[in-house]
């Protein structure tokens, strides 16, 4: 076989690797197509999983095809591979989101490399965190992880962090009570799968984490209003550690772009043995994402809140089956 020549089971291996990533309500909005003959990965946006009450623009769409187009990054690194990739390659297929051209496989490593355990480690801990601050050596690590895919990460500290908090508990408190955020839930939640078996997407019971008692860490109540046996209660963080991921501009480029930020910080994270879950609430709301931003400078626009720290590990989520993603032509 030819050494620049990608078997079938390679591919699928690929994409394994790239639809870990994260999604807004684990809805996975991704499709992948690979082409032989020019060694070419698309990612593309599949577009009847979108959630038209929370991301009616299609942001968070991209972030998830960002974050999945890191991992496939991630992956090819991993092998010696070192590919070419173009963002929004077609604007006459605005569902084409990234092409990816494979080179052969070379010996030289790159910073990606070392990321690849972290691919199916990474899962979203909705569960009580512990207080121990995060050294500035990783805080300054995580930040460099965001800047090397074009965004910035920054912690809030002090009163903008209480405003951050603010605003995340008023979004909270408009999703309970809004039909469309509850329209969501009803259909990407799945309150009584015991297992990832039970349905190859969503979010099941079992990873909701508890009930918020006390604490003021920002979690969203994958609930709702509805009951779920078995169910209990806890207190969560007091000082939260959470940061904010912004891009200079804010166009589907720039979502793409944050999109692999972020999954570049979560890797490492997971990597340095932080735990993770995300607070996008208030970026749900046009008139509470924009306050998000350094109240200081004004600048950027935040793309991603996540919550870091040192906790329980999150449980395996579901993942669609390879064949349902992934299709591979001449």
């Amino acid at each position: 076989m030819n050494q620049q020549t990608l078997p079938d089971e390679r591919v699928a291996a690929l994409a394994h690797d790239a639809a870990a990533a994260p999604s807004m309500h684990n809805a996975q909005p991704w499709r992948f197509r690979y082409f032989r003959g020019s060694r070419t990965f698309q990612v593309r946006a599949d577009l009847d999983r979108v959630l038209p009450h929370a991301d009616p623009d299609n942001r968070a769409l991209h972030l998830g095809a960002g974050a999945a187009l890191l991992n496939l990054r991630v992956a090819l690194a991993h092998e010696g591979r070192h590919p070419a990739v173009r963002l929004l390659p077609d604007p006459a297929d605005p569902a084409l989101l990234a092409a990816v051209r494979l080179p052969p496989p070379g010996s030289a490593r790159s910073a990606l490399s070392a990321l690849y355990p972290a691919i199916h480690q990474r899962h979203s801990s909705r569960f009580p965190f512990e207080e121990t601050e995060i050294p500035q050596e990783l805080r300054t690590a995580l930040a460099d992880a965001a800047r090397a895919e074009g965004a910035t990460l920054a912690f809030p500290s002090s009163w903008h962090l209480q405003q951050v908090l603010e605003l995340l508990e008023e979004a909270e408190a408009r999703n309970l009570t809004d039909r469309g955020s509850g329209q969501d839930l009803a259909e990407w939640t799945r309150i009584d799968a015991p297992s990832k078996d039970t349905a190859p997407d969503g979010v099941p019971g079992y990873a909701f984490g508890p009930r918020k008692q006390g604490g003021k860490a920002p979690m969203r109540d994958f609930a709702g209003n509805r009951p779920v046996p078995g169910r209990g209660t806890a207190a969560f963080e007091q000082t939260p550690q959470l940061v904010l991921l912004s891009t200079s501009r804010d166009r589907p480029e720039d979502w793409l772009r944050a999109g692999q930020a972020m999954e570049r910080v979560l890797l490492l994270a997971t990597l340095e043995g932080l735990s993770s879950s995300f607070a996008t609430q208030a970026l749900e709301w046009s008139d509470l994402r924009w306050p998000l931003r350094d109240p200081v400078s004004g600048a950027g626009h935040i793309q991603i809140v996540l919550r870091l720290g040192y906790g329980p590990k999150g449980p395996d989520t579901p993942r669609r089956p390879v064949p349902d993603v992934l299709d591979i032509q001449p």
